[in-house]
């Protein structure tokens, strides 16, 4: 008897060539289900990318070092969790290849008021020279960016210049509680508005220059240096190496991830992972209801020749494996061509681009991408083969266990 090797694979393919129109309905419904998850996946991962570099290029960097537990406890006391201007002698952050950017930022707190207007803010003091690199994603929707020259220059989110009435060019006051105690103030000029990818952000945030923040506070040093690296992929393996070359227990410094401060990018990307795992499940059942009618279609038509291949000897071992071959074969025709589609469709659309309305309080537009991945390319034909392998299961069992007689008389 001819074995599984030799034989089965042939056969099913014939099998699948003699059955043209069934067999192009199947792979229509596989194919099209990879097309889908790919496209709307691509979509998804486009979407997070934009939200992941949004939040690393304009406000968290790839790494933030601290003192050790500075966000935990240092919104409650923060003066006793500044880092020294001369910390860059015993961390030597430049020796790190991948590292592009280190800034200094110092936190501040308190109120600014412009004319009968008066509001808490929560800002940072930022090396207005770096800053302008390390926020590239920030949209100055008004004015301009930070100058080391305007000392007394602000930047104001969006949502805060509201609230104040404030526009660029304006004059505001400045109210906080320094290091010493009482109150500390300075007449600043809103030099522009700021959007980011955080409306919740906006609505209360506001830059200086460092020197400013310190003179305010009455403090020297910062609070956070922002590690800015070449590629965010490069994220975990400097961080390993950081931690590995400055011990948090001899050096009393802290490296924290980007993805360690993101909440809202976690939830989200959490809340559309789910979504997806709905997708992928539905398009699943789809082409295990299909793969499983178009077979057990084959095996009723195919009765007779099934008892005539037991009949001379064939076993009904042999019998399950060629229906399971012909839905593997399935499966990996119809995954194959549509992520040949798929990714073909893909580099159209995102060559063309997606339009995609701006958000709220900014007028730049932007088109949308499809972003597609081989792990996304390999995961979707992965689905395709697993679940195309589960709908031939229950078929191919069903033909192995016919009766010769019965299925020899099945087409008289």
């Amino acid at each position: 008897m001819p074995g599984f090797d030799d034989h089965v694979i042939g056969l099913a393919l014939r099998n699948l060539a003699r059955h043209r129109r069934r067999t192009a309905i199947a792979l229509a419904a596989i194919a099209f289900g990879v097309i889908a998850l790919l496209l709307v996946g691509g979509f998804i991962e486009w979407a997070f990318w934009g939200m992941r570099e949004g939040v690393i290029q304009s406000r968290l960097g790839h790494i933030q070092l601290t003192r050790p537990g500075y966000f935990e406890l240092g919104t409650a006391d923060p003066y006793n969790y500044l880092l020294p201007d001369d910390l860059g002698e015993t961390v030597d952050l430049q020796a790190v290849p991948e590292i592009s950017i280190v800034s200094p930022r110092l936190a501040v707190a308190g109120l600014i008021s412009h004319d009968e207007v008066t509001t808490g803010f929560i800002g940072e003091g930022v090396d207005p020279d770096k800053d302008a690199a390390l926020s590239r994603h920030l949209i100055i929707s008004e004015g301009e960016r930070l100058d080391a020259h305007d000392p007394n220059g602000l930047l104001l989110g969006a949502g805060l210049a509201e609230t104040l009435g404030v526009k660029a060019g304006d004059a505001v006051v400045m109210l906080v509680t320094p290091r010493s105690g009482g109150v500390n103030g300075i007449d600043a000029t809103v030099r522009g508005v700021f959007h980011s990818a955080s409306k919740e952000f906006d609505a209360s945030a506001l830059r200086m220059p460092i020197e400013t923040a310190k003179k305010l506070l009455r403090v020297t040093g910062a609070h956070t240096w922002v590690i800015l690296l070449n590629q965010t992929e490069n994220t975990d393996r400097v961080l390993h190496e950081l931690r590995n070359r400055y011990p948090e227990a001899q050096t009393q410094v802290a490296f924290t991830p980007w993805y360690r401060l993101a909440d809202f990018y976690n939830k989200t990307v959490k809340l559309f992972s789910r979504q997806m795992d709905m997708v992928r499940l539905v398009v699943a059942l789809i082409i295990v209801l299909s793969i499983s009618n178009t077979l057990v279609m084959t095996v009723i038509e195919r009765t007779g020749e099934i008892g005539t291949l037991m009949a001379i000897g064939y076993r009904r071992r042999y019998i399950l494996q060629l229906f399971v071959s012909e839905g593997v074969l399935l499966g990996i025709i119809g995954g194959g061509l549509g992520a040949g589609i798929g990714v073909l469709l893909g580099i159209i659309i995102s060559a063309i681009g997606i339009p995609m309305p701006p958000p709220p309080g900014v007028d730049v537009q932007f088109a949308g991408k499809i972003m597609i991945t081989w792990p996304m390319v390999a995961g979707v034909i992965a689905l395709a083969l697993s679940t195309t392998l589960l709908g031939s299961l229950y078929p191919a069992w069903k033909a192995s266990r016919l009766e010769i007689v019965n299925a020899l008389r099945h087409n008289r």
